[in-house]
């Protein structure tokens, strides 16, 4: 059983927190999805997918790019956790909303999805990535909460970890 983590990152800050979660978890393999063929995910009984929002709660273009090929993958009898980055200040309305367009393709394919996150702490008007007061995974906030990252992930990962190890 398999772990690894694929992410896409358009500025290299998705990339940093892929690696912290890697780090955290022991090392797993970490995967970009910019240079990584999307069948790779069939090795992997376990994973984590990350990335963050553009635009007015879009999937960033490497995502966006992949976005075909990822939805046609069965994921059922997978474990999987989510990581979004957002900035909730600037885009208020959809603050990682790609997260949950993640979200509802992976829970479509019959994943077993894990590692929601409270909303407390974090100020925004909405997200396609909340359902009642929980993300749907790990929500960063670089530009506004930096200070709160670390801690973030060191909670997040020791809540997954026994079901994505």
């Amino acid at each position: 059983m398999a772990t690894a983590i694929f992410f896409a990152s358009s500025t290299g800050n998705s990339e940093e927190i892929a690696n912290k979660i890697a780090s955290k978890l022991g090392d797993i393999e970490v995967f970009d999805l910019a240079g990584t063929k999307i069948d790779k995910i069939n090795e992997y009984d376990k994973l984590i997918f990350g990335g963050s929002t553009w635009g007015d709660g879009e999937l960033n273009d490497d995502w966006e790019d992949a976005w075909g090929d990822f939805s046609k993958l069965d994921l059922s009898n997978k474990t999987v956790a989510l990581f979004g980055l957002g900035d909730q200040e600037s885009y208020s309305d959809e603050f990682c909303s790609a997260l949950g367009i993640i979200y509802e393709q992976i829970k479509s394919s019959g994943a077993k999805v894990i590692g929601f996150t409270s909303t407390e702490g974090y100020y925004h008007d909405g997200s396609k990535a909340q359902i009642d007061t929980k993300f749907v995974g790990l929500v960063i906030d670089e530009d506004n909460q930096s200070d709160l990252t670390e801690e973030r992930i060191e909670n997040w990962v020791n809540e997954i970890k026994a079901e994505i190890l």
